[in-house]
């Protein structure tokens, strides 16, 4: 199969994402009924920004160029790839390079995410039978020529175990976070609290700390958060939010709150759901020297970094973990 003739199904599948028919819908839904946490209005996020971000045109033209992808991949390799399951076909990037460079690629999804990605998979199928071959399934990933595996810190070391003596990409836990100098006006707070909280917080692009000038005004972020208010009828977070409050209030430690998130003094760079950790500084280029390199940071964002409210929609270029996965592959 030509590179042509893959950027064509990929732009069939934008159309398919565009304009989903009944089948699709109702996968959508099944994928909300296996995993509470893929509510619909952030599958629809993640199908959306699929196709915005990853199935354009120009993108992909631009993509493919950047790294002389070959009309024809005549030397294929067999690609075990390990998705993560955190939130909605999170591992479709991972899918996407594989099947763009022209590589076999036999995945293992995630428990938590193995509707969708199997759906869509079935679906170039039945465009294109001779992918049959091609995108393939397994619970048990034996004899690949290489692995991309995501995976959390205790999973990452049975990778690599198993994985380590072959070519590989094996990602550990990260977060984001982001840096206020308390000149953020409300639109980019608005922005920042769809960085926090998207997704429920779930992914790795998601903002679980924040750096704050000393004396920094946390009210106008605590207004600018209700905005997802909503999420406490949501039984899951609702969870969550009281159990980390209690602990907070039975450890007699300093919390704020606006009845549907917490924010805590806390130099770790992870929080759990429905909950911001934050940090002050006296001077933020010590905060830019801190975060410069951090192996736990997957993103930044903030005034000369992302910008606020783009953490979750990442381009092709966006490698998780900063790792060239394209470049990877077509090194193979």
């Amino acid at each position: 199969m030509t590179l042509q003739t893959r950027i064509e199904i990929l732009l069939r599948l934008r159309e398919f994402f565009l304009h989903p028919n009944h089948d699709w819908q109702a996968c959508k839904e099944r994928a909300y009924r296996e995993n509470p946490w893929f509510i619909p209005e952030f599958v629809e996020l993640s199908v959306q920004n699929i196709a915005e971000m990853f199935l354009n045109k120009e993108a992909l033209t631009a993509w493919t160029n950047h790294y002389q992808i070959p009309s024809t991949n005549i030397s294929s390799k067999n690609i075990g790839l390990v998705m993560a399951g955190n939130i909605p076909l999170v591992g479709f990037h991972d899918f996407l390079c594989c099947f763009i460079t022209g590589h076999k690629t036999t995945i293992k999804a995630s428990s938590k995410d193995a509707v969708l990605i199997k759906f869509i998979v079935a679906e170039l199928i039945s465009w294109e039978p001779e992918l049959a071959d091609q995108i393939v399934f397994a619970e048990n990933l034996k004899g690949c020529d290489a692995y991309i595996a995501t995976g959390s810190n205790n999973t990452s070391r049975y990778f690599e175990y198993y994985f380590g003596k072959y070519p590989h990409i094996i990602r550990k836990n990260r977060t984001s976070v982001a840096i206020l100098d308390g000149s953020e006006n409300s639109e980019e707070l608005d922005a920042l609290s769809d960085d926090i909280q998207l997704y429920f917080g779930l992914g790795c692009r998601n903002i679980t700390k924040i750096y704050v000038p000393e004396n920094y005004d946390f009210l106008p972020l605590l207004n600018a958060l209700r905005k997802y208010e909503h999420y406490i009828d949501f039984h899951k977070y609702k969870h969550n939010y009281d159990y980390h409050l209690a602990i907070l209030i039975m450890s007699n430690r300093y919390y704020m709150n606006n009845d549907s998130i917490i924010l805590t003094e806390n130099i770790a760079a992870y929080s759990p759901v429905s909950q911001v950790n934050y940090e002050k500084f006296s001077a933020i280029q010590l905060v830019h020297d801190q975060v410069k390199g951090n192996q736990e940071i997957q993103c930044v964002v903030g005034h000369n970094h992302i910008p606020f409210g783009a953490a979750q929609s990442p381009g092709l270029f966006d490698y998780a973990d900063g790792i060239d996965t394209m470049q990877f592959l077509t090194g193979l």
